[in-house]
């Protein structure tokens, strides 16, 4: 497979996660977390375009496990609890710009979604263009704002339907909904130096297959991915 220089991959992967502690080292399937997006992100690029962004030098010494050098360290004020994913990105941009590194688009590959796969990001990757502000994986929403999705009102606090006059009977008949799966992220870099990726008015989704998109968060996540990669494994 050709590797493109195009495309500027980062792995974020901070030193203090709460909610599965250790998690971007912790064996899933027999191999640590983070050793799915690399390997995923080292069939598309050279290594000079493959970033893992940690603070940690434990994580750093796994990820060169897989042989990727990482030799860019996150600052400690982008390694907390509130430190948010496009200031996360900029960084490392900057370390990349700061090191010659040449590239049209950022491809974030976050570890925590190792059941992606590299047709999942090639996908993403094809329906990128620079007109675009970013291409993101999305599955159908488990919930729909015209359907089964209600606010409360400020007054009266009784729910009334997100979005629609609320006569839909079928969710079959209601519009589409879509959630980030957080699988893959194809940004327009100009686009993430100038506005807060939440106000991207140029958003396309690629869907991917539900089973592929867990994110581990918790405990319960991460035994529905050993569960699936148990049986894929035997399966095969």
């Amino acid at each position: 497979m050709e590797k493109s220089t195009d495309t500027l991959f980062i792995i974020p992967a901070r030193g203090g996660s709460k909610g599965i502690p250790g998690k971007n080292i912790k064996p899933l399937g027999g191999r640590p977390l983070i050793h799915y997006s690399i390997d995923i992100a080292r069939q598309l690029a050279p290594d000079s375009h493959v970033i893992v962004s940690t603070d940690s030098d434990e994580i750093a010494h796994v990820a060169e496990q897989t042989g990727l050098k990482v030799t860019y360290r996150r600052p400690a004020e982008l390694a907390t609890d509130t430190a948010g994913s496009q200031d996360v990105m900029l960084d490392a941009m900057r370390w990349a710009d700061e090191h010659e590194i040449i590239y049209k688009r950022i491809c974030l590959l976050q570890p925590t979604s190792p059941l992606r796969t590299l047709s999942d990001v090639e996908e993403c990757l094809a329906a990128y263009t620079p007109e675009l502000d970013m291409v993101v994986s999305v599955v159908e929403a488990a919930s729909n704002p015209y359907y089964n999705c209600f606010e409360a009102d400020p007054s009266s606090g009784l729910l009334h339907i997100s979005k629609g006059d609320g006569t839909l009977v079928r969710r079959q008949d209601a519009p589409k909904a879509w959630e980030y799966s957080g699988a893959v992220y194809v940004i327009n870099p100009q686009s993430l130096r100038a506005m807060p990726m939440g106000a991207f008015p140029r958003r396309m989704g690629v869907e991917m297959d539900r089973s592929r998109a867990i994110d581990l968060d918790t405990p319960l996540d991460w035994l529905v991915a050993e569960t699936i990669i148990k049986h894929t494994s035997t399966a095969l």
